[in-house]
């Protein structure tokens, strides 16, 4: 009952907004979609010459314009306002009546108690600065990490991997990665990026705008020691190098 009751809630929240861009869009006499379309023209003509200064400049102005254009909309407003009551109200309610949740225990299962160990991560989250592996040799963990604004850099001749698959995922919001490869290992990448560059040993795409992309060497999928590279960020550059 509960969870219908927020579903319609969720959907009258939606309704109300649309008919507020409706209205606003009626009512505004053209002025905000003048602005929303001279914002995507200088989007889209910054992005043909964003390796050039000019270029970049339109890219961003009409990016920002955008964006202060669609959140000074009442339904953008509305929604956001909206949003904040309901996660507040799912909060409350939340502590009113907390969910139970019972596990379902079949007897022929018997509970033994799990040993774990802690193993020290290479890297940990950082909001700023650049993070680099260790010049010395170092042993290998996989790689889970995120980051706010920095450079990450890893270089793989300075440890030794295992004979499987090992893992780096990085997230980035700004930011450049770099991984360095011995030349006899195999890799996969794929590298998701709002805005950017690709260069993947003699593969450079100069030009990255809103793509994911996917690369592996030729004998990765037979190889008994790779890694696999997920790499994704805001506005950032991804650099693989052999070494």
């Amino acid at each position: 009952m509960l969870k219908k009751a927020n579903a319609d809630m969720m959907t009258y929240i939606l309704l109300i907004g649309i008919v507020l861009l409706m209205l606003e869009v009626l009512f505004d006499h053209g002025g905000l979609i003048f602005f929303l379309f001279f914002s995507s023209i200088c989007i889209y003509l910054g992005k043909k010459r964003l390796a050039r200064k000019t270029g970049k400049l339109l890219f961003w102005f009409g990016l920002i314009s955008l964006v202060i254009t669609v959140m000074n909309l009442w339904a953008v407003k509305f929604l956001i306002f909206a949003l904040a009551i309901y996660l507040l109200f799912q909060y409350r309610q939340s502590k009113k009546t907390p969910a139970v949740i019972t596990p379902e225990i079949k007897e022929s299962i018997s509970l033994q108690k799990e040993d774990v160990v802690y193993k020290k991560p290479l890297f940990g989250n950082n909001v700023f600065g650049q993070q680099t592996s260790a010049e010395e040799i170092y042993e290998w963990n996989d790689i889970n990490i995120q980051s706010g604004i920095g450079d990450t850099i890893i270089d793989l001749s300075n440890t030794v991997l295992p004979k499987e698959e090992c893992i780096i995922v990085i997230r980035n919001v700004i930011g450049n990665v770099k991984i360095l490869l011995p030349y006899e290992l195999d890799a996969a990448f794929q590298h998701s990026s709002w805005a950017g560059a690709v260069s993947i040993f003699e593969h450079r795409e100069p030009k990255f705008f809103n793509q994911v992309v996917s690369y592996q060497t030729k004998g990765y999928e037979d190889a008994a020691q790779k890694v696999k590279v997920v790499t994704s960020s805001i506005v950032g550059d991804l650099e693989v190098k052999r070494i």
